[in-house]
């Protein structure tokens, strides 16, 4: 039985990233997986691109969020949810934005500059003092925006009608990956003080990730999503 330091988990990137990699057995062969179909993938990033924004366009609690100029993007901001549309300049900055995401993580390489990115993407999202952009976005928003990019890029992957092996082994290996960078996010969102959208009173005892224990949802979230991929190949 190997031993985990639990409070290094919240302090050091690297082994935090270790731990949840090695838990969900995510390692060399998946990311071999991950390069076996990636020229296949690329034309369907697009899609997914599109997919996602016109998702996020459907509540106003996630819209609202395009609002403000984004860091980064010179262009004239929307004035209001109304003024914003699907094909507004900084929409289209953001559309490009998720779409440089999806390329890097179908492309690697998977080191420790590709983790530290992961690690950036979550942190410019969220409430942390060292980050320059005023966007703060509650976790429940995030985690179902991955949960919606997953079942969409896991769309994609089985239309392309790969080989049964191919396509299981991909499918496991993005599953992983997108758990991996969920794990990122979650781990900005341990102070009950960055929730934004309403007047939540959460309890010291009741915050995110604050021990060991908490670490149980992760792991159990990471092997249903495991597991539901295994059972929908055993169906078919």
């Amino acid at each position: 039985m190997q031993h985990i330091e639990s409070a290094q988990l919240y302090s050091d990137s690297q082994y935090r990233f270790d731990y949840v990699a090695k838990f969900m057995d995510f390692g060399e062969e998946d990311i071999k997986a991950i390069e076996a179909v990636a020229d296949k993938v690329r034309p369907l990033v697009p899609v997914v691109v599109d997919a996602v924004y016109a998702k996020l366009f459907q509540f106003d609690v996630t819209k609202k969020h395009f609002v403000p100029k984004n860091e980064g993007f010179e262009g004239v901001a929307p004035t209001s949810l109304e003024d914003l549309t699907l094909d507004h300049p900084q929409i289209k900055f953001r559309k490009d934005f998720l779409s440089k995401y999806l390329y890097k993580i179908l492309s690697g390489p998977y080191d420790e500059r590709f983790l530290r990115y992961l690690d950036w993407v979550a942190k410019i999202h969220t409430d942390t003092p060292e980050k320059k952009s005023k966007i703060n976005v509650d976790y429940i928003h995030i985690n179902a925006l991955m949960g919606f990019v997953e079942s969409t890029l896991v769309g994609g992957l089985l239309s392309l009608q790969l080989d049964r092996e191919t396509e299981s082994k991909a499918l496991l290996a993005f599953n992983k990956l997108l758990w991996i960078q969920n794990d990122y996010f979650a781990k900005y969102y341990c102070n009950p003080a960055t929730v934004h959208d309403a007047n939540v009173l959460v309890k010291k005892s009741e915050g995110c990730l604050t021990n060991p224990a908490s670490i149980v949802p992760l792991a159990v979230g990471v092997l249903a999503g495991a597991l539901g991929v295994y059972y929908y190949f055993r169906r078919i």
